[in-house]
Order: C-alpha cells, then structure tokens, then sequence
C-alpha cells in the first residue's frame, strides 16, 4: 500500500569499525594538509569576489551618474563592469579546477583509497593507512 514501508528488507548498515575509519582519517596529517590546501585558495579567491561584487553593486547604487558614462558606443561603465563580472567567474573557475587539479585530486584521491583500504579491513591501523600518514595513533 501506498505510504507504508516494506519490513522485508532490512536497511543497510555500515559496521561500527567502518564507521570509525573516518574520524580516524579526518584527524590525519593528510586530510588536514588537504583541507589547509582548499581554505588557502578559496576563502581568499572567495573573499576577493565578494569585495569586488560587493563594489559594484554600492557604486550602482551610489553613483549612478558614473555607472552610466558611456565606455564606447552604447556600451558604459555599468555594462562594462558586469560583463567583467562574467569574465571573472570564468576566469575563477579555471583556476579552481587548476588549483584542484595540481594540489588536490592526487591526495584526495589517496586518501580515497586509504579509507576504502582501511574500511575493508578489520583493523584501522593498515598498512595502507600508514602509507597514506593515516595512523591508529591519531585517534
């Protein structure tokens, strides 16, 4: 019947020491050097975008006189700015997808397998983890 829910089939379950893999991993000096890596580039990145959006919207606003001197036929500041905005946001992603690229997706994915390694195994402390610098003693 509709709305009731089939007990045939038991939910799946992950066991307790699968789960305790992953604040294991969290608190490695991989994941935490992967985690520096990302804050480094985007709360700058994100921080500049913000102020420079930011300032656009205050001169609109502010100094509407300004925003609508003409740049070049009927092009003037305000189109010019939000066409740079656009231009920007692409720029930005190229260099997010750059920056993961080189400084990210190999440890990441290191670390993906690690966990997965370590998941299958009886014990957190494999072999695969201590390559990683994934350790029981970080626990």
């Amino acid at each position: 019947m509709p709305g009731q829910r089939s007990e045939s089939v038991p939910p799946q379950q992950a066991a307790p020491e699968a789960l305790d893999v992953y604040p294991v991993v969290q608190r490695s000096a991989a994941f935490q050097q992967l985690r520096r890596r990302y804050r480094r580039f985007v709360l700058p990145v994100s921080a500049a975008f913000l102020l420079w959006y930011l300032g656009y919207l205050v001169l609109a606003v502010s100094a509407p006189e300004l925003m609508a001197r003409p740049v070049a036929g009927a092009l003037n500041v305000a189109m010019a700015a939000g066409l740079a905005q656009f231009a920007t946001i692409s720029l930005l992603t190229w260099a997010y997808v750059r920056h993961a690229r080189h400084r990210r997706d190999r440890p990441a994915l290191e670390l993906r397998w690690v966990t997965q390694d370590m998941t299958r195994s009886t014990g957190t402390g494999t072999s695969a983890g201590k390559r990683a610098g994934v350790t029981e003693g970080a626990r």
